[in-house]
């Protein structure tokens, strides 16, 4: 089995990474823009052609969501052109696709979790140069398999939990919204999730079932809930004070609720969803080790 990895240097392709030595058997290969420009189609053609890949791994994302509001075109060729042509390209060689794409295709304005047959309505030009990823991939390889995350964090990169220890650690007192809800998601479970995925295709070719699946950690929080959790597990004395999203503009309008479904990957694939406080603890625990 020969696994190529786009977009490694990211959160979700830095765990892959990590998950790789207990697939001794697998082949990875690990790209980012370095090594291999997925918004080429000739590089794609190039790299992918006679390499004997089964299964590509589209982690490669524009992920700037308010810089994306001015910065169009350069998040237009990551998040939408780029997945086309993974896709046409992955088609023509026969490899299986697994892209993945984010809550931000929604509006945010639900009261309940959103399933992957619920209308989409980006707010900002993140959201929908994701959609229209999903939709370039979908138009190419329909036999991909999609998968919309949220509120994703590691101990790799930059993100909202190293944000708060850091700044938690530096103040003795800070604001976050309590008026945003979403479920936080460790990135090494949905690294784990789309392995098992492969693992059980590996076993039944039959068991590859195309389509959008919804992928977060389990329970709901806000931002506010989240910070005073990071704060309390790892130890921090900092007091948070809850603000409104009106409290704190930002140029990108944020989902008030980004609650996903998780019920058809979950029957799908027999993939195993923590909690998203017992996520927090094992990757707090993983920050204190580095």
């Amino acid at each position: 089995m020969r696994i190529l990895v786009s977009g490694a240097y990211g959160q979700l392709g830095s765990e892959l990474k990590t998950l790789r030595s207990e697939y001794p058997e697998w082949d990875f290969l690990f790209t980012d823009v370095d090594s291999l420009d997925i918004t080429d189609e000739n590089a794609v053609n190039q790299f992918i052609a006679g390499k004997s890949i089964d299964f590509l791994i589209n982690c490669a994302a524009y992920t700037a969501v308010d810089k994306a509001e001015t910065d169009v075109v350069v998040a237009t060729k990551v998040n939408t052109l780029a997945p086309g042509i993974l896709a046409k390209v992955t088609k023509k060689y026969g490899i299986k696709l697994i892209h993945i794409s984010t809550d931000y295709v929604f509006a945010g304005d639900a009261c309940e979790p959103y399933s992957e047959e619920d209308k989409v309505n980006p707010q900002g030009v993140y959201g929908q140069t994701k959609l229209d990823g999903e939709r370039n991939v979908q138009a190419q390889n329909p036999e991909s398999i999609i998968i919309r995350t949220a509120w994703l964090y590691s101990v790799y990169g930059n993100n909202f939990v190293k944000t708060m220890l850091r700044v938690g650690r530096e103040r003795g007192e800070l604001g976050v919204v309590f008026d945003q809800v979403g479920s936080p998601t460790n990135a090494a479970d949905l690294a784990a999730a789309v392995l098992g995925i492969i693992r059980l295709c590996e076993k039944d070719a039959s068991a590859f079932v195309p389509g959008i699946y919804h992928f977060s950690n389990e329970g709901v929080a806000s931002w506010y809930d989240f910070a005073v959790a990071i704060f309390e597990m790892a130890g921090v004395e900092c007091k948070v004070n809850p603000l409104s999203s009106e409290q704190f503009p930002t140029p990108t309008k944020r989902p008030h609720y980004s609650v996903l479904n998780k019920s058809k990957i979950r029957n799908t694939f027999e993939v195993r969803i923590p909690y998203w406080r017992d996520s927090l603890k094992v990757c707090l625990q993983r920050l204190e080790k580095i």
